[in-house]
């Protein structure tokens, strides 16, 4: 019985291991954690940044739903996990609203970018080697290159970024007690979690979204963002994350940046410049050795 056939009858009941090696997942999230949001900045002058938030926590909780069963879940976590659901339900509402309202006043490479300093910090937790140092050296002047002379060009956009950041920081600690602690599996959680995170979300854009639930291509494209964004990513990390070390896929998540440039440059025409491409390689040169260092 095939992987996804074991998936469709247990209804994401059953803890994993699936056949594709890890990586493999981690490479489908990174592709999507971006291609989604590039889709969402061209939804923002009809539906609104709030809106779109609110189509794309909305539509995944829908998604998930007959999935995963949320209530059940619920019902059989004990207290413990309850509070990391609720947790993580709040960080995903807020992770993903600031996100789009820092991607409304900052190019997505740079989003990007400062997404990759709380990773890289999880990654780095701990280490004691001179080659480590030295690859956190690398790429905190990459990140730092990325980032140049934008520091004073939009205050409120950099803020909502910071924040982002850090909750994205947050989602991948959560992340991994989800995908390793209580009775089920972490995609059932997740589901779970992303019910919580509509709560939340519930009153914040719903004025926007409610306006044009009457046009039919934008709802769809909502669905879209939504799936794209939160349904095929989260999953991919789910997969991921129960087969990884917390370090070791907070270290592959230095390809984001890269992952970001290239979508934003393919589907929102946001070219990188030299000093951004410089900036990247550093990034890349420093997870390389830190990577080396930890195989040694």
């Amino acid at each position: 019985m095939s992987d996804v056939e074991k998936i469709s009858r247990t209804g994401f009941r059953r803890a994993l291991p699936v056949a594709p090696p890890p990586h493999l997942w981690f490479m489908i999230s990174a592709v999507f954690h971006y291609l989604g949001p590039s889709f969402a900045v061209l939804l923002f002058p009809h539906v609104g940044v709030l809106g779109v938030a609110w189509f794309r926590i909305g539509s995944a909780a829908l998604i998930f739903a007959p999935m995963t069963r949320p209530w059940r879940v619920f019902a059989r976590a004990d207290r413990r996990m309850r509070l990391i659901l609720l947790a993580m339900g709040l960080c995903l509402a807020v992770m993903n609203t600031s996100f789009y309202l820092a991607l409304d006043r900052l190019p997505m490479s740079l989003v990007a970018a400062m997404e990759f300093v709380a990773t890289i910090a999880i990654a780095l937790a701990g280490t004691r080697s001179l080659r480590n140092l030295a690859a956190l050296m690398l790429t905190v002047l990459g990140v730092l290159l990325l980032i140049d002379v934008r520091w004073q060009s939009d205050p409120v956009g950099l803020f909502w970024s910071a924040l982002n950041a850090a909750l994205f920081g947050l989602y991948v600690i959560l992340g991994h007690r989800l995908a390793s602690e209580g009775a089920g599996n972490g995609v059932e959680r997740l589901g779970a979690a992303m019910a919580v995170a509509f709560i939340f979300l519930l009153p914040v854009g719903l004025s926007e979204a409610w306006a044009v639930l009457t046009v039919p291509e934008l709802v769809l494209a909502g669905i879209g963002v939504g799936l794209c964004s939160s349904v095929i990513p989260y999953i991919c990390d789910q997969f991921a994350m129960a087969r990884l070390p917390r370090a070791s896929f907070a270290l592959l998540l230095a390809l984001l940046p890269a992952t970001a440039t290239v979508i934003a440059a393919l589907v929102l025409a946001q070219f990188p410049s030299s000093l951004d491409l410089a900036g990247l390689a550093l990034v890349m040169t420093g997870i390389v050795i830190h990577r080396q260092s930890d195989a040694a």
